[in-house]
């Protein structure tokens, strides 16, 4: 698909129509600007808005105001082609703090799903090489296996690998990952790679209804296994997951450290996204 079209396709389904994240949440639209309130554990923010000088600076206040309101912090996750030109500048100048920027990116799943090095195998790692010039060829690191996640035993060991990853809190991932698991097995599914007994990296898989992309979130690998294949593992893994569930594409808000290994295998950036976040 010609990437005006897809990237045309993505801000309607992801995030103009999205659908909210489950019962307790709530997607509405207030004049230009999509946004979803719910629990404290969960994603607050803006999806979508259609602005421009006029009218954005009302719309920025609105939501603070609707936010701060429930004692929320909130997300404005902003897009590189979304308007005004100057948005970024007025969140920052409202009290929101940029996060790094990160590339949308996206590829065919079943294009992802069939890669496969010459002795059969799964897929690779959060590093490690490719197969020359185009797409890389993977294959699964030798003594790693790839487990899924099915209960609250599973998503301590994503939540503690996400910890020891990225040097984040994994509080909130660990009660909204088994909540979704429990309440909506059907919107995720998340998995981790095991070295033995010892969990090496972990990911997730969001499957959201009325799309036609799933999306990868929260792929990490502990630092002593890095550039050995894993991630690799976990993102062909997950794209074999999307394609039988009937994905057409996945989509990755990809980091500086991740993005070299997706362009390997088939991803193309679409734009890129910064999320600014608000604390009451």
């Amino acid at each position: 698909m010609e990437h005006r079209t897809l990237l045309a396709l993505f801000d309607r389904q992801t995030r103009r129509d999205a659908r909210p994240d489950g019962p307790e949440y709530e997607v509405e639209r207030v004049g230009d600007v999509v946004r979803q309130t719910g629990p404290a554990h969960g994603w607050n923010g803006v999806l979508w808005s259609d602005l421009d000088e006029a009218r954005a600076g009302d719309a920025i206040a609105r939501q603070v105001r609707h936010f701060t309101a429930l004692g929320r912090s909130f997300e404005w996750k902003l897009y590189a082609h979304d308007g005004p030109a100057d948005l970024g500048e007025r969140l920052r100048g409202a009290g929101f703090v940029p996060e790094p920027e990160e590339a949308l990116m996206v590829a065919g799943a079943t294009g992802v799903a069939g890669l496969r090095a010459a002795g059969g195998g799964e897929s690779g790692g959060s590093g490690g090489s490719g197969s020359g010039g185009g797409r890389a060829a993977v294959s699964v690191p030798e003594g790693i296996r790839v487990r899924p996640v099915t209960d609250g035993a599973g998503v301590e060991l994503v939540a503690e690998v996400h910890e020891r990853a990225f040097g984040a809190d994994g509080t909130h991932l660990r009660r909204r990952l088994l909540e979704q698991l429990t309440e909506r097995p059907h919107t995720v599914a998340a998995f981790v790679a095991m070295a033995g007994d010892r969990t090496v990296g972990s990911a997730r898989l969001e499957l959201p209804p009325g799309t036609v992309f799933a999306g990868l979130w929260g792929g990490g690998t502990v630092p002593e296994w890095r550039g050995r294949g894993v991630y690799r593992a976990l993102v062909a893994h997950r794209a074999r997951v999307a394609a039988a569930r009937g994905y057409r594409y996945l989509q990755v808000d990809a980091s500086d450290r991740s993005r070299p290994v997706l362009r390997r295998l088939g991803f193309t950036r679409l734009s890129s996204t910064t999320p600014y976040v608000y604390e009451p």
